[in-house]
C-alpha cells in the first residue's frame, strides 16, 4: 500500500472517530439481552478464552463457543487473547475488541504463531505527550527509528509488542492518528492505556471524558495473554468533572472485573499490569489493587505519567514507574531527573522477567551518565544510574584502581539543572524544572586524578561502564 492510501487508511480508523461521536446509526436499534458467538482458528473452536465486556467474565466452551449478558454500561466486547496466537490489530494498533451495537453474535477468528512464544519482549512507551507537529516530527524522527533498530536487533522471527502506558498525546486528541502513524512504522503491535491528557475534558464526569480514546483504541481496560505471561490493562485517571481535575483512582467496576479475570489465571504466571499514574503512591485506593493481586507472587506494575524514571517494590510488587518518550516534553534530551528520554525494554522467558532502559539515540550498553564538578580543593564525581534499584551495584575507579562503592545520595543530575533550572528554561515551554532523584551516586577525589571510571552492575549481573579524563 501507497504512503497516500496508507494515511487516508488512518483517516478513516482515527480521524473518523471524531465525527461519529456527533451521531450514533444503532441508537434506535435493539439487540437481544444475550450475545453470543465463537473464537476459533483454522475453523476449529478454541476453548477456555476469556470474553468479557468489562463487567461479566466468561470463557469458551470446548467449541468455543461463548454466551454473556452484557452489563448496561457495557460500550465494548473484548477477548484476551491467549498464548500461543497472533494478536488482533488495524496497521500494529492492538483491535482485539468489538464494539458493542445491533448485533447478537461476535465471533473472533485468530491466527496461530509460528512459533513458540515462552520467550518474547516487549517495550513500554510513557508518556509521547505530543502537543502540535513539531513534537509529532521530534517522535517521528527520533523515537520511532530507535525502535525500528531495536526490533531489527532482535531478528526478523522475533515476537515483541509494545504498549504505551498513556498520555499518547497532550490534550490534542486529533494528534492519536499520528500516533497510530508512529506505531504503524514502529511494526509491531501496540497496546494503548488511557492517560490523564488523553480525556475530553469538557464531556462531562469520568464515565464520559474517554469517548474519544474508546473510538479510536476500544475498551480503557482489558487483558490479554503472550506465554506464561498474562497482561492487563487498567484506567487509573478518574476525571473529577471539571477541566484537568483528575486524580489517581481504579474504579470499582474495573477491581471487580480484575478479580474475574484473573480468576482464569495460574497464581505462578507472571502478571503484568499496565496504567498511567504510578500505583505505590498517587492511587488513592491502591490497597484495594493490592488486595486483589496478594495471591500473585509475580506481579510487576508498568506506569508513567511523573516524567522521571523509578523502580520500586510496594507491597511485593516490582512498580517500574518510567521515564518518558518525550523526555521533559520534547524540550531536551533528558528528563526532570536526568534520565534520557526513551523507553523500558522486558524480556520474558516462561515466567521470569529481566529488563534494561533504552536511551533514544544511545546504545544500551550506556546506561550511567557522568559528571566530575570541581570544589574548593577536591573534585566531585556524581553519577545518574537511571534505571537502578536496590539491587544494583554502582563502583568507581580513580585512575583504574578500584575505589569501592559509591553513596547512593538523593539530589539534581547536573545536565537537568544545566537545561531546566530558571523561569526562562526551557526555552519554548519554561514549566519543565529539574526534579531530585534517589538514582545518585557520589564520590569525592584529589583533582591530581587524571581518569575517573564508574562501572554499575545491575541485578541480572549485567555490568556497564562509563569513564572521562579528569
Amino acid at each position: 500500500m501507497n504512503r497516500r492510501a496508507f494515511i487516508q487508511r488512518f483517516g478513516l480508523i482515527t480521524g473518523g472517530a471524531f465525527i461519529s461521536l456527533q451521531s450514533n446509526a444503532f441508537d434506535g436499534l435493539v439487540r437481544d439481552k444475550k450475545i453470543s458467538g465463537r473464537v476459533f482458528s483454522n475453523n476449529r473452536g478454541i476453548a477456555n478464552v476469556v470474553i468479557s465486556d468489562g463487567y461479566t467474565v466468561v470463557i469458551t466452551d470446548e467449541k468455543g463457543k461463548y454466551t454473556l449478558t452484557p452489563h448496561e454500561k457495557a460500550t465494548n466486547l473484548f477477548m484476551s487473547t491467549p498464548a500461543g496466537y497472533e494478536f488482533k490489530t488495524d496497521y500494529q494498533v492492538a483491535r482485539q475488541y468489538e464494539k458493542l451495537g445491533s448485533r447478537n453474535k461476535y465471533d473472533f477468528n485468530l491466527v496461530p504463531l509460528k512459533k513458540a512464544d515462552d520467550e518474547h519482549t516487549f517495550i513500554i512507551w510513557a508518556d509521547p505527550q505530543v502537543k502540535n507537529k513539531k513534537d509529532v516530527k521530534q517522535m517521528m524522527e527520533t523515537s520511532v527509528p530507535d525502535v525500528q533498530e531495536l526490533v531489527k536487533s532482535m531478528g526478523k522471527d522475533a515476537l515483541i509488542h509494545g504498549i504505551c502506558v498513556g498520555d499518547i498525546v497532550w490534550d490534542n486528541l486529533p494528534l492519536f492518528e499520528d500516533y497510530n502513524q508512529a506505531v504503524a512504522l514502529m511494526g509491531i503491535p501496540f497496546f494503548q492505556a488511557l492517560g490523564n491528557h488523553d480525556m475530553n475534558y469538557r464531556n462531562g464526569g469520568d464515565e464520559t471524558s474517554d469517548i474519544t480514546f474508546k473510538e479510536v483504541y476500544g475498551p480503557t481496560y482489558y487483558s490479554f495473554n503472550r506465554g506464561k505471561a498474562h497482561y492487563v490493562v487498567l484506567d487509573n485517571v478518574r476525571y473529577l468533572g471539571t477541566e484537568r481535575n483528575y486524580d489517581g483512582y481504579i474504579s470499582e467496576a474495573q477491581l471487580s472485573w480484575l478479580a474475574k479475570d484473573l480468576e482464569y489465571v495460574k497464581k505462578d504466571a507472571l502478571v503484568i499490569l499496565n496504567l498511567h499514574i504510578p500505583v505505590h503512591n498517587s492511587v488513592k485506593n491502591n490497597a484495594d489493587l493490592y488486595a486483589i493481586l496478594a495471591d500473585y507472587k509475580n506481579v510487576h506494575i508498568m506506569s508513567g505519567h511523573t516524567h522521571y524514571n523509578k523502580n520500586v517494590i510496594s507491597n511485593g510488587i516490582f512498580e517500574h514507574n518510567h521515564g518518558t518518550v518525550c523526555g521533559a516534553w520534547w524540550t531536551g534530551p533528558v528528563c526532570e531527573d536526568g534520565t534520557p528520554r526513551g523507553y523500558g525494554v522486558y524480556e520474558v522467558k516462561g515466567t521470569a522477567l529481566s529488563w534494561f532502559y533504552k536511551s533514544t539515540g544511545i546504545a544500551k550498553e550506556n546506561q550511567i551518565s557522568i559528571f566530575v564538578e570541581k570544589l574548593t580543593n577536591q573534585l566531585r564525581l556524581v553519577a545518574n544510574v537511571w534505571n537502578y534499584d536496590p539491587e544494583w551495584k554502582v563502583t568507581y575507579f580513580l585512575d583504574d584502581k578500584e575505589m569501592g562503592d559509591m553513596e547512593n545520595q538523593k539530589g539534581y543530575d547536573p545536565l537537568a539543572v544545566k537545561l531546566y533550572k530558571g523561569a526562562e528554561l526551557p526555552v519554548g515551554r519554561t514549566f519543565p524544572e529539574p526534579r531530585k532523584t534517589e538514582h545518585l551516586f557520589v564520590a569525592h577525589f584529589d583533582p591530581s586524578v587524571k581518569k575517573v571510571r564508574v562501572e554499575a552492575t545491575d541485578r541480572f549481573g549485567e555490568k556497564f561502564m562509563t569513564e572521562v579524563q579528569a
